[in-house]
């Protein structure tokens, strides 16, 4: 499916653009084996006018056929380039920020590029008390993640740090999710590929 990239983006949400719309499509647990469980997935990229991206992605149980047989989780958060805050910036709390931007230009956030990209920072929350702070870098239509932070409550499962890689293959959405509970190395959690929704890419 054809994709026009948006053109009236907060500057600051350009390296981000390819990223914007809904997704949807299948995939697998674990490694991926025969016996592994399939899932089905909603992911969704928002531009809220806001310099960053809101996220949310929905995951069921299914059968080969793709047939959702119970929700999994649910995972909302924010995206955005890592960079030092400054005065113009919004926050804490509900503080209102500058009505210009502090990045105004494509100018001015190419000049945040290193050689390997762009540091970028993504906050994500789902249920069972797990709250992920992952630091990365998007470059080109390719992002890499890893948790700095992790936040659980006395009664969530153990859960000690993740990865997480997404990249854009033939209009499609890659993504792997790698998770160490804590008592062993990094292992396979879960991968999909994902195809945009047809007009997504306008929803903000």
């Amino acid at each position: 499916m054809a994709f026009e990239l948006p053109t009236d983006l907060t500057p600051e949400l350009v390296p981000f653009a390819w990223l914007i719309g809904t997704w949807e499509g299948m995939g697998r647990l674990g490694e991926g084996e025969a016996d592994d469980e399939y899932f089905w997935q909603q992911v969704v990229f928002r531009d809220s006018g806001a310099p960053y991206l809101e996220y949310r992605s929905e995951s069921w149980l299914a059968d080969e056929q793709g047939n959702k047989l119970r929700l999994l989780t649910i995972e909302t958060g924010f995206w955005s380039l890592a960079r030092e805050q400054h005065e113009a910036d919004a926050g804490p709390g509900m503080m209102p920020g500058d009505i210009f931007p502090v990045l105004r230009s494509a100018q001015d956030v190419q000049e945040l590029h290193t050689d390997d990209g762009f540091n970028i920072q993504a906050h994500i929350v789902r249920p069972g008390g797990v709250s992920e702070l992952y630091y990365g870098l998007i470059n080109g239509p390719r992002v890499q993640l890893a948790t700095e932070g992790l936040l659980r409550s006395k009664h969530a499962k153990q859960y000690a740090s993740s990865t997480r890689i997404y990249g854009l293959v033939n209009g499609e959405l890659f993504w792997r999710w790698d998770v160490s509970e804590g008592n062993m190395d990094l292992q396979a959690h879960a991968s999909a590929a994902l195809k945009r929704v047809a007009g997504s890419e306008a929803a903000n």
